[in-house]
């Protein structure tokens, strides 16, 4: 009896203190990253191990370089995304904080001692700590994972959308992080009894629900204590955006209109000029291969061009490799669509085809980080459906962007239009150097951020 007493008080304690046990976790992992490569590069350059103004400088680079980094691709947020998601992420954050760190050895090592020269040694020790580093970040995501559910049980998980008909795909959604909500059904926000479901839940999502009816449905979640997640409209993006402000007693969300400032425009236009370029240098064999491939096929071009909007509804013509069969139907992409060919397939998984953009990029007809830049007809239909699809078009189109780094292919139209409008009315220079490095990660998912629209 009293080691059962025991065990209650200790499992208590445990999840009392989680979030601190789950950070400490973390914690570990990054140190154990960063001892794993000193301790590699310091078998060929021993003055790192010991305190000195290299290993001093060293320290300072991985610590603020990976702070940032790892910030930029989510952090160890075990529980929140899945393992996998964690890993790629974490991976490509201490990948680049090792380069940097690296670069800052090689030039700490160039003094007078030997001759002011740039020598990079150590080459296969990096690779070799960087190896290492992926076996701890895989060993703890997975075992802070396996922590988080031991003591969070998935949450008892209500869905309701504004239509029947989303439902299931709603479902289908929640249900990938099925460890972390249970679902307890569905329904429509105009069904009966909804109350009686909202008090058997723990959390309840909505999507799409109409205004005055999620507002009576988020009272009823506030008085009975229960998670909320809701798909935002255009006022909710607004709000996120807006910062608060207070008239004598009265509270006010304040959201200015968008203007892009002077500094901002110049600033963004020199790196839409200056990366593009050492873009195109840099991937110019991968371009080079992708073009033979198309042209041995079947003999064809190997661009193709398309009329997309583009800041202010104005037309350009955008640049890719060509993935389909020549004059075929200018229609989107859809599953097991055989107009694409074998070439263009593996350009398509990959986003490889979309590379030539960075001369739409260069000619200023898009920027790097924008609105998703969709085709005409598109526009066409996106708007007569749903009005305010035209408020992206208040910047300019981009290779990159929220819809293109956490949407997909088939991503919905109002699902686009959200994503798009968060990117508008959060815009940064630092959100667009995040979205730049967060764009990485598309290429671990190829399949899942090229799915296709269905028939």
């Amino acid at each position: 009896m009293q080691s059962g007493t025991n065990i209650k008080n200790i499992m208590t304690f445990i999840k009392r203190f989680k979030n601190t046990i789950t950070g400490i976790m973390g914690l570990l992992m990054y140190t154990g990253c960063m001892a794993a490569l000193f301790l590699l590069l310091g078998v060929e350059n021993p003055q790192i191990l010991g305190l000195s103004r290299t290993s001093i400088m060293m320290a300072a680079a991985f610590a603020l370089a990976g702070l940032l980094l790892v910030r930029t691709y989510g952090g160890y947020n075990v529980g929140v995304r899945k393992p996998k998601v964690i890993i790629t992420s974490l991976s490509i954050a201490l990948a680049l904080t090792d380069i940097l760190t690296y670069l800052v050895l090689i030039i700490m090592n160039t003094n007078d001692e030997n001759g002011r020269r740039i020598e990079f040694l150590s080459v296969g020790f990096l690779i070799l700590a960087f190896v290492v580093q992926i076996v701890l970040i895989t060993a703890f995501t997975y075992a802070g994972t396996a922590f988080y559910f031991a003591v969070n049980p998935a949450e008892k998980t209500l869905i309701i959308t504004g239509e029947a008909g989303e439902q299931e795909r709603i479902r289908q959604a929640i249900a990938l992080f099925h460890r972390r909500y249970m679902i307890l059904g569905t329904a429509a926000a105009d069904d009966e009894g909804l109350e009686d479901k909202i008090r058997e839940a723990g959390s309840v999502f909505f999507y799409d629900v109409p205004r005055i009816r999620l507002h009576e449905l988020t009272a009823v979640c506030y008085r009975y204590k229960k998670s909320v997640y809701i798909n935002p409209d255009i006022e909710d993006i607004l709000l996120h955006s807006g910062r608060e402000q207070f008239f004598s007693d009265l509270p006010f969300y304040h959201s200015e209109a968008y203007r892009m400032t002077f500094e901002q425009r110049v600033i963004k236009r020199l790196g839409d000029i200056l990366i593009p370029i050492i873009g195109l240098i840099l991937t110019s064999p991968l371009l080079l291969a992708a073009a033979i491939a198309i042209k041995k096929e079947d003999g064809g071009k190997v661009f193709f061009r398309q009329e997309r909007a583009t800041i202010g509804g104005r037309v350009f013509s955008i640049i890719k490799f060509r993935t389909m069969r020549e004059n075929a139907d200018d229609t989107s992409v859809t599953k097991d669509d055989d107009r694409i060919t074998r070439t263009g397939k593996w350009l398509r998984r990959y986003r490889i085809d979309e590379l030539p953009q960075l001369i739409n990029v260069l000619l200023g007809d898009m920027s790097l980080v924008g609105p998703r830049p969709e085709m005409m007809k598109n526009v066409e239909e996106y708007t007569a459906d749903l009005p305010e699809f035209r408020y992206r078009l208040r910047m300019k189109a981009g290779l990159t962007g929220y819809a293109q780094v956490m949407g997909k292919y088939n991503t919905t139209s109002r699902d686009k239009l959200i994503l798009d409008l968060m990117y508008i009315e959060n815009f940064s220079i630092a959100n667009d150097i995040r979205i730049i490095l967060q764009t990485v990660t598309v290429f671990f998912k190829a399949e899942e951020s090229t799915e296709a629209f269905d028939e």
